[in-house]
């Protein structure tokens, strides 16, 4: 292959990376700009769920302070716990398999209940001017 030829290979190959990284872009602002909808759509679903129920949201909001501290103990211990049987888990997946089975399903939907909360009784963005 002479030098002319490789270097008109290496411009076409050049040329498809650029057209292929452009093309990428404009997928990656399609998505941004599809996630974007879907966040103000959520937001303007809270916000409307939150005016029609302000009393609610409040106690939502007053229920996620208070769970987040027991949640807060609540992990503690199971740290504590953790640390104290970390030999104990290493030496026997039964001893591990029964920890996860006690504190994994309570933890998961304690969890769940908290961002529950948390996300109805959220106090809402300052609207921009």
């Amino acid at each position: 292959m002479t030098v002319v030829a490789e270097s008109t290979e290496t411009n076409r190959l050049l040329r498809d990376m650029v057209m292929l990284q452009n093309r990428s872009c404009e997928l990656l602002a399609e998505l941004v700009s599809q996630v974007s909808l879907q966040q103000r759509q959520r937001a303007a679903e809270l916000k409307s769920w939150r005016d029609a129920n302000p009393e609610l949201a409040q106690s939502c909001r007053q229920a996620a302070e208070s769970l987040a501290k027991v949640h807060t103990e609540f992990l503690g211990n199971v740290a504590h716990e953790a640390f104290m049987n970390a030999e104990d888990f290493a030496d026997s997946e039964y001893a591990l398999g029964e920890f996860i089975d006690r504190h994994g399903p309570r933890l998961a939907h304690f969890n769940g209940v908290l961002q529950l909360f948390a996300q109805l009784g959220a106090q809402q963005p300052a609207t921009e001017n």
